[in-house]
């Protein structure tokens, strides 16, 4: 199974790209984990808040293909616990699913079409963060759900 974490704008803060390349470098090798980062809409400042969104959910489905499991990272999701994602992504492999795409969307959020497109959406709190430290929130998340399944005491309940 693959795992994609697609996010609008690029990671500027280098201490945050750091630990996000620290945790990427620690996810074994069969979670063919990619971290993709799109570019900022063009002339973002010129558009209303409707608008991005609509020209961000295009630039998303660009990376999204038929097969695609997707979930949207978002505000108004479900919750879980980190032994709950580790048994979510758990069945997802025992599901045969190819590739699981998640999406951190820009800062108004997503277009109509993104969540028609999505299968589930997630919050990873109730409180807000930046984009960017979602990014290593998440892949933490997924390094974590590592050790679980493995049974690895990295994480302690």
């Amino acid at each position: 199974m693959r795992i994609n974490l697609v996010c609008m704008g690029k990671t500027s803060d280098k201490e945050i790209s750091g630990l996000i390349k620290y945790y990427e470098n620690r996810l074994p090798k069969y979670w063919n984990f990619e971290l993709t980062e799109i570019s900022d809409v063009k002339n973002a400042k010129n558009l209303s808040a409707d608008l991005l969104k609509k020209e961000e959910g295009k630039l998303f489905l660009n990376h999204i293909e038929n097969g695609d499991y997707v979930i949207i990272l978002d505000e108004k999701g479900s919750q879980w616990t980190s032994r709950q994602f580790a048994g979510k992504i758990d069945g997802w492999m025992s599901a045969s699913i190819k590739k699981v795409l998640f999406i951190v969307g820009g800062a108004y959020g997503f277009s109509d079409e993104i969540y028609e497109r999505a299968n589930e959406k997630i919050s990873l709190s109730k409180m807000t963060f930046t984009h960017q430290m979602i990014r290593l929130f998440f892949i933490e998340q997924i390094y974590r759900a590592d050790q679980i399944l493995q049974g690895k005491p990295y994480h302690n309940d």
